[in-house]
């Protein structure tokens, strides 16, 4: 029973402290920026005050609306906040003894396809063609991480996510070329994972008005702005502990502090990299994409020769 108790604990703390964080990291991105464009910006609690107003909003839908285009946010928010019970903030991920690397390859790509599922549901225009954006990014990038992840499997042999994700495969005792290599593809990859500029193809409020989430207004809306913001502190978080555990063996408050500022560091990268280039044409992503992709494979192919 206390086994139990700790596991359940464990879950609630690490969902409750991404959705606390989540919106204050968005924050820092809106502050940061406009500091490098010479403003003054929003307050840092803006991001709160956003999503509070969204979600007192009035929930106004057609009675026409399939079941998809109603359920997608919080099946969006779903995914992401499960993925955040795999990863280790400070403990040991709390799901990890039941799940495996090959679930949180899947529950990763979920988040997408319910992002997928609202563009297409929504039957207007601009949301199917952000939602086919989208989609060519998903198909493009998410095997980038199913390589990292089959990697450590390769190291550990064995897909449970206490062994990937402690960076076993990637430091001193893994794979020293091949993890380095994917170190810096994962690093190049962040920035369109998150769906930041100059990566937000799908959204491109200036081309599609906000893509596949063009028909969303209210508290559904919230749910995927949410869900966006806890997906970039996922994302930092876990490329931490794939590729720079230092510090996640301390006690726990210390621990959490470590990897807090890890994440932080790689938000403050994201968004100097946005505030400073412009949005590239799908294209151009996909070239980028491509040649990604390409030395992914080759750091697999390295990781298979044990180097």
């Amino acid at each position: 029973m206390n086994s139990y108790l700790m596991f359940v604990t464990q879950a609630v703390f690490n969902v409750a402290l991404v959705l606390a964080v989540a919106p204050l990291l968005e924050g820092i991105i809106r502050k940061v920026t406009a500091r490098v464009q010479s403003r003054q910006g929003p307050p840092l609690w803006q991001p709160y005050f956003d999503l509070a107003k969204l979600l007192t909003k009035e929930d106004i839908e057609s009675g026409e609306a399939p079941a998809v285009q109603r359920f997608a946010g919080y099946l969006s928010l779903a995914a992401i906040l499960t993925v955040a019970c795999f990863v280790p903030l400070g403990s040991q991920p709390p799901l990890a003894v039941v799940g495996d690397g090959i679930l949180l390859i899947y529950l990763l790509t979920l988040t997408g396809v319910a992002t997928l599922l609202a563009g297409f549901a929504a039957g207007s225009t601009y949301s199917i063609f952000g939602a086919s954006r989208e989609m060519i990014t998903m198909l493009a990038l998410e095997p980038l991480f199913a390589i990292t992840i089959v990697m450590g499997a390769l190291k550990t042999q064995s897909l449970d996510l206490v062994g990937i994700l402690n960076g076993s495969a990637y430091v001193s005792n893994g794979f020293p070329w091949a993890g380095t290599l994917m170190m810096v593809v994962l690093l190049f990859a962040l920035q369109a994972f998150v769906g930041r500029v100059p990566f937000d193809i799908a959204e491109a409020e200036t081309e599609i008005m906000e893509g596949p989430l063009v028909e969303y207004s209210g508290p559904k809306l919230a749910l995927f702005k949410y869900s966006q913001m806890v997906k970039l502190f996922v994302y930092c978080a876990l490329f931490a502990a794939l590729f720079a555990p230092w510090g996640s063996g301390l006690i726990f408050p210390l621990s959490l502090a470590v990897l807090l500022l890890k994440v932080l560091i790689l938000v403050l990268l994201v968004t100097l990299v946005a505030a400073t280039h412009a949005r590239l044409r799908i294209d151009q992503a996909l070239r980028y994409y491509a040649t990604l992709l390409g030395v992914g494979f080759v750091a697999l192919l390295l990781a298979l020769l044990g180097k």
